[in-house]
């Protein structure tokens, strides 16, 4: 089924879930890797607009996935889940969500720190909005590191948890975001 059903995620939230999460993990080691790059590196221009580009990609699947939630039905509660893991599920996914937004807000304000646009492979521009900050790119760049630390040790946890739902509680939450 495309859509959510009461007991089961649909094909396109479960499809979206995880191309998202794998393209985190994949931003991240990115960036990890790009900013060791030498101006000698035939991937130091490259790199960079790769992350940004797939960033922008990313920030857009996120508002179609939110979207796409909106307008789906509601996936019910596993009866045997805790209250405390609920609420943690839940402060994680907002968090998580909320992270990825600064992410991208943090990683606009270092590409478009000197008025340049960002340039999103050859397709189109994001014009700069706020420029002439004092030390912009580099304010926004620890808070981009900071905000990308956060969302993976998150995800992390959340990975923990689906993990725990399915080898010690063996319950079906990790089952119903699987195809």
């Amino acid at each position: 089924m495309l859509t959510n059903q009461a007991n089961q995620y649909g094909v396109v939230q479960i499809a979206l879930h995880w191309l998202i999460a794998v393209t985190i993990f994949g931003l991240f080691g990115l960036g990890l890797w790009m900013v060791d790059l030498t101006y000698y590196s035939a991937w130091y221009r490259t790199a960079p607009d790769l992350h940004r580009s797939i960033g922008v990609l990313v920030v857009s699947l996120m508002v179609f996935r939110l979207l796409w939630r909106l307008a789906n039905p509601k996936v019910e509660l596993i009866p045997t889940h805790k209250n405390w893991e609920r609420k943690l599920a839940h402060v994680t996914h907002a968090l998580m969500y909320g992270l990825m937004l600064l992410l991208a807000i943090s990683g606009y304000m270092i590409t478009t720190a000197k008025g340049q646009p960002l340039h999103v492979f050859d397709w189109f521009s994001i014009p700069a909005i706020s420029t002439g900050i004092e030390y912009q790119e580099d304010i926004a760049g620890d808070l981009h590191e900071i905000f990308a630390w956060s969302l993976i040790g998150l995800a992390l946890l959340h990975i923990a948890g689906a993990l725990k739902h399915h080898f010690v509680d063996r319950d079906n939450t990790l089952k119903r975001m699987l195809p």
